[in-house]
């Protein structure tokens, strides 16, 4: 597909996250706070992919993520691609991986954790796909949570949250 027949407008500065599996896709916008900015977005879901199935696309105008905004994506949807570009041009390609530690995006499966007691983020080691809770060791897998398991995320323009129990 060349330029002129893409399914979704290009962008002239930013960030284009593809590969998004498309039942995460507004997910993925709520964690990094895109309902918020002042830049345009575009969403785009269910788009044909050979790689996942159905795939969301999100453009960001003039919008580059930090590592630890980016990191955060990889526990509601590993291996996303994320394109910078400028001037059109895709400048650069990073695939999402999961970090060592994860802070404040998974919530504990132990309801007697501490995290789930206090107000005090969370806070998880993570090992060949297994998530370690530092403060009570519950382990749990990355792949087989749920979105109620993803915590609240504040972006500094307000708190975006998939748990009907915000502590953070």
């Amino acid at each position: 597909m060349n330029k002129k027949e893409r399914l979704v407008a290009a962008i002239e500065h930013g960030t284009v996250i593809d590969h998004i599996p498309a039942d995460k896709t507004y997910h993925v916008a709520s964690l990094l706070g895109l309902f918020d900015i002042k830049t345009p977005v575009t969403i785009g879901i269910n788009y044909p992919s050979q790689k996942v199935g159905n795939k969301g696309i999100i453009k960001v105008s003039d919008k580059f993520f930090t590592d630890d905004e980016i990191s955060r994506l990889s526990v509601v949807a590993p291996k996303v691609i994320l394109n910078i570009i400028r001037d059109y041009e895709v400048v650069e390609k990073k695939t999402v991986e999961t970090p060592d530690e994860i802070k404040g995006i998974v919530k504990c499966n132990n309801p007697k954790c501490i995290t789930n007691n206090e107000p005090m983020q969370t806070h998880f080691h993570v090992n060949n796909g297994i998530l370690t809770c530092h403060y009570c060791e519950k382990e749990q897998d990355i792949n087989k949570f749920d979105d109620g398991n993803v915590d609240e995320y504040d972006n500094g323009g307000g708190t975006y949250s998939y748990l009907s129990d915000n502590r953070v």
